[in-house]
This record gives C-alpha cells, sequence and structure tokens, in this order.
C-alpha cells in the first residue's frame, strides 16, 4: 500500500484544529469544498486524537467512505450503521449514522475526546433534532469534549450561517449558532487553480432555458414546489429542448449529472432522456433503487443521473464530466455544490462542461455573501466600515467605472479582537433604526432597544395608525432634493406620481444642524462615509444624493404640513416607491 500524503491544504486544516483545541474548547468549523477531500483531513484528526473519537455522518456513503480514509491512514476503525449491517462499538474511532446512533446513546457510555461531523450545516439548534441529543450525552459524559464539524456550505438559505465568527476576524451570526467558530476555510477556485480539481467550463444557458425571474421567492430565500411545477408545467417544450440538446452534449461525455427543481420536473427530464442509460433519485427512492442506481452509473453502464436535492452532498464520482443546473437557487454554496460535482479529478478527465439552464447567475469565484441576492442585478461587493476599516462583503450595485453606487449591509461584520473568546464584534450599523429614548442604533427589525430596552415602534403600525388619521399624509418616497431657500437648506421629497413635501433646516442653528446631520449625515452613502455638513452650499453641491426615506409622514398643523417622521431601510408588509 502506497502512504498518503495530505495535500498542503488538508494538512493546513488539521493544524487549524489542532491548535484550536488545545487553546478552547468552542465547536469549530471548517469549511472545505466539494472534491477537496474531507474524509482523510477526518481520518488525520482521527489518527492523531488522544483519545476516543466519533465521526458522524447522515448517509451511509459518507460514513463507508470515511471508514475508507481511516483504513487508508491505518487506524483501526469501526462503523455503526443499520444500513451497512455493522454495529461496532469496541474500535477507539467510530463512524456512525446518526439515524443510528441517536436512538441508541444509552450502548455509548464511553467518553470520546473528539467529536467530528461530517456534512454539518445539517446541525439545527433544535433540542430535540437527533444532532442535539447526540451533543448533550457525550458532552455530559465528557465535558472536555472537542466538537468539529466540516461543511461546504456554511451559510442556508432560511436558516442563516451554522457559526457566529470567523478566524479571518469577521462575525457572521449575532445570534447563537450551532458551531462558534470557522477556523479554516478554502475556495473552491483556489482548488481549481491550484490543480486538485478538474477546470470548469461555465456556460450561461438561460437564453436556451427557463426565465424564473417572475417567481416570487419564499421567506427562507428559495421557490416554493407548487410555484415551480406552475411555471414549469407551462413550458413543457423548453425542458424537452433542454434534454434534447443535453442528449447531443452527453455524447462525448462519460457522465452526466442533472439537477432538478421538483419531483415531477425530475420526472419528466427522466422520460425525455433514453430510458436505457439514464437514472432518476429522489428522497421517495428506496435505499435499494437508490444503490443500484448510483451503482451503475459509478460503473458508466449509466450516462444520465438526474436528481431532486438528494445528491448535492455526499457523492463521489470522479468520471462525471457534465453538470446540466435545471433549478434555480439563490444560494451561492448550493450552486458551487451542484457544480462541484463534476470536478473531482480522474484519469483521462480535462475539463467539466457545466450548463446552468436555470439563469441563476453566480459562478464558481462568486464568495458566499450570506443572504439571499436581493435583486437580479446586484453583486457582490466591498464596503470598508468607517469605524474599523474592515471590509465587509455585502450585494450591492457598481456604476459603469466599478465603484459601488449602492449596498443591502445592515452591519459591520468586523470583529475586534479575533483572539478574545467571546470575540468582541463591531458596533457599527449602516442601516439602523434609532431608539427614540437613548437614541442608541439598533437593527432596522429590532422590536426592542438593545441599549435600554426600550419599546422600537414598529413601522408598518406607524403607517397603519397615520392612515387612520384624517390630518396625517403618507408620501412613498422615490427621492429627495435638496435647495437653498432665504438661508436655510429646503428638502423636497417626490413621491411616485410627483406629488410632494418639503421640509426646512437651518444649518447655522446647532440643533437642526446637528438633527440633519444625525438623519443625514450619518446615512449618506450607504452610511460607509457618514458626513458631518455645515453649511448648505455642501449639500446642494453633492455629487451623491442625499439618502432618501422609505415614507416620509406629515401632519397638519395650524394649516401646514409639517413633517412628523422619516422611515428609512423600511422592512415591512406595505409597498415601498416603485416596487410592485
Amino acid at each position: 500500500m502506497h502512504p498518503i500524503t495530505l495535500r498542503p491544504y488538508q494538512q493546513e486544516a488539521v493544524e487549524a484544529t489542532l491548535a484550536h483545541f488545545r487553546q478552547q474548547r468552542d465547536a469549530a468549523v471548517l469549511v472545505l469544498p466539494t472534491g477537496a477531500g474531507k474524509s482523510l483531513v477526518i481520518a488525520e484528526l482521527a489518527r492523531r486524537a488522544r483519545g476516543p473519537v466519533l465521526v458522524l455522518a447522515h448517509v451511509t456513503e459518507l460514513v463507508e467512505q470515511n471508514h475508507q480514509k481511516l483504513r487508508a491512514l491505518q487506524v483501526r476503525a469501526g462503523i455503526y450503521a443499520a444500513g451497512l449491517k455493522q454495529r461496532d462499538r469496541d474500535p477507539s474511532v467510530i463512524c456512525a449514522s446518526i439515524q443510528s446512533l441517536a436512538p441508541n446513546l444509552e450502548a455509548f457510555q464511553r467518553p470520546v475526546s473528539l467529536l467530528i461531523i461530517d456534512e454539518c450545516h445539517r446541525v439545527s439548534l433544535d433540542e430535540k433534532s437527533q444532532y442535539q441529543q447526540v451533543l448533550r450525552h457525550f458532552r455530559a459524559l465528557n465535558p472536555e469534549l472537542c466538537c468539529l464539524g466540516l461543511t461546504a456550505t456554511p451559510y442556508r438559505l432560511g436558516e442563516g450561517w451554522i457559526y457566529q465568527d470567523h478566524y479571518r476576524g469577521f462575525r457572521r451570526s449575532e445570534t447563537p449558532r450551532p458551531f462558534q467558530r470557522c477556523i479554516y476555510e478554502l475556495p473552491i477556485s483556489q482548488l481549481i487553480r491550484q490543480g486538485y480539481l478538474t477546470a470548469p467550463q461555465l456556460i450561461d444557458r438561460a437564453l436556451r432555458g427557463y426565465d424564473f425571474s417572475s417567481l416570487i421567492p419564499q421567506s427562507n430565500g428559495e421557490f416554493s414546489e407548487q410555484q415551480l411545477d406552475g411555471w414549469l408545467g407551462r413550458h413543457p417544450r423548453v425542458t424537452r429542448g433542454i434534454c434534447e440538446e443535453l442528449i447531443e452534449q452527453a455524447q462525448t461525455r462519460r457522465g452526466a449529472m442533472i439537477f432538478a427543481a421538483t419531483v415531477k420536473h425530475a420526472q419528466e427530464i427522466h422520460s425525455y432522456l433514453p430510458t436505457q442509460q439514464s437514472a432518476l433519485i429522489t428522497a421517495q427512492t428506496s435505499s435499494t433503487e437508490r444503490e443500484e442506481a448510483i451503482s451503475r452509473f459509478r460503473a458508466q453502464e449509466l450516462k444520465f443521473l438526474v436528481n431532486v436535492a438528494v445528491l448535492t452532498t455526499g457523492f463521489d464520482v470522479p468520471h462525471v464530466d457534465l453538470i446540466a443546473i435545471l433549478r434555480p437557487t439563490q444560494s451561492v454554496s448550493l450552486f458551487q455544490q451542484m457544480a462541484g460535482r463534476g470536478l473531482r479529478l480522474a484519469p483521462g478527465k480535462t475539463e467539466c462542461l457545466i450548463l446552468d439552464y436555470a439563469g441563476n447567475g453566480f459562478s464558481l469565484n462568486h464568495p458566499e455573501v450570506g443572504s439571499p441576492k436581493p435583486a437580479s442585478d446586484t453583486e457582490p461587493v466591498q464596503v470598508f466600515c468607517p469605524a474599523c476599516g474592515f471590509a465587509n462583503l455585502f450585494w450591492g450595485r457598481k456604476d459603469a467605472s466599478g465603484q459601488v453606487i449602492e449596498h443591502f449591509g445592515r452591519r459591520c461584520q468586523g470583529l475586534l479582537d479575533i483572539d478574545q473568546s467571546p470575540a468582541q464584534a463591531c458596533d457599527y450599523r449602516f442601516r439602523f433604526r434609532e431608539c427614540p429614548v437613548c437614541a442608541a442604533e439598533n437593527d432596522i427589525t429590532s422590536r426592542q432597544c438593545h441599549q435600554c430596552a426600550a419599546t422600537l415602534i414598529d413601522p408598518d403600525d406607524q403607517l397603519k395608525k397615520a392612515l387612520q388619521l384624517k390630518d396625517a399624509r403618507i408620501l412613498r418616497c422615490a427621492g429627495v432634493t435638496a435647495t437653498a431657500e432665504k438661508g436655510r437648506l429646503r428638502l423636497t421629497y417626490h413621491g411616485e406620481e410627483g406629488e410632494t413635501l418639503s421640509e426646512w433646516f437651518d444649518l447655522q442653528h446647532p440643533g437642526q444642524c446637528q438633527a440633519f446631520n444625525q438623519i443625514f449625515g450619518r446615512r449618506y452613502q450607504g452610511a460607509d462615509k457618514p458626513t458631518r455638513f455645515s453649511e448648505v452650499e455642501q449639500v446642494i453641491n453633492l455629487k451623491h444624493p442625499l439618502p432618501a426615506p422609505d415614507f416620509v409622514i406629515a401632519r397638519r398643523r395650524q394649516k401646514q404640513l409639517r413633517i412628523d417622521a422619516r422611515l428609512f431601510d423600511y422592512v415591512g408588509r406595505y409597498r415601498k416607491a416603485n416596487c410592485l
């Protein structure tokens, strides 16, 4: 047997893990893309561990794969998985299926020193979940338990990031997450550049494919099966045309994986493909049928393998050299995972053709922003924090020269002291709701002030109340202009139908100047360049427009309409200007 040598990045991931757990016991994550060889990293960590090790996975393919790598490193390991008909408990290293282990925890009374969770993005904070039951059990046996997760997708739409802090000095989540810190991350593009993955040929086939732009994503950022089936049912010719093209493209290919949007869609795709050369796998496919299909595909007896959200992880067939993405997603990570199924190295394989028929608009170089794409014309942009200087990554827009003209970030993600546990995060906010009691800045969705605990007025309640008042007027603001009038600054708010409201600020008056700067100067240029204005001419001659509120509420006093409230960064049920 040839000795196995870890690749440099695999060794770095191992050393980062050892260094982390020598200093602390916070649950940690390694982010390694598809094809990076997570199983070998797991095996090396188990080999170097100073006590019993438990390796968890959610599918038997991964349990078996991890066990094989352990044996390759000459580590004595057992398997505990009903699907593999093995229930070993004696070896110091056990590879277990979470479904088999969780109901039988009473059989495991030996403490473990290291608990490794493969595909750890499946771990939630739900106390009743199988993963949390296992973690509670083994932490009770060993309070000093080291918990490590490995995944290629640390962000999940609808659920958020699976960890809080990143070793490069930024915070992903303000709320508790299953893992405290990401201690090592490797982008898929780096593996491609270094030759550890096959070169991709990514082609956007949206013009030949589907136009899902009219569909509205759910709150979790994805599209409902009913919505997708309704749209796809009205365009059967498109699906047939795509399949005809795939059959033609596959003539010079060894293996093609097709990612469908729904089960019904997958069945339709499968019906258009050569019967003797294709198979379909969904969540309803029995384990026997699934294993047979994968086995035949791995042996290249089948050319096409159609699936619905079941082969994005834990699937290792290196000869795949054609990937067809026929499902829409707003997740960069999910897109890259689907594409990554065809990037493993194989003898005679020089590149992988990736065809995106869903117009997702992502590439393999796209970083994960950590929120659904707010609009089709947005892209990842870098925004520096004016308080700590951290380079944030948000969705945003650029002009023709490449300058950021708008972004959708809320709070700086920078950490002020990454070595501290827990780390202190920068508190600068790009979008905020100001507390009327203490003037503290809160998240735009907050209902209670984080500083004084005062109840923050719900903007929907404000608008609803104003709609009920006879002397109130609400303007859906589409923009604001500034002019000079008798030495004062006049701001005119413009509605989407041409209506206007105005107010005046005397910038020579300290109180009014402070109020103007708190409202507009603080938010200037997306709040990444807050500015203090002291002269009317400064405002009038600005290169970039003043920030416009989403709604302006005015009340009639002494026969005149006076501005009562300006609602910035509105999130709620009412429609904003120029939004259908």
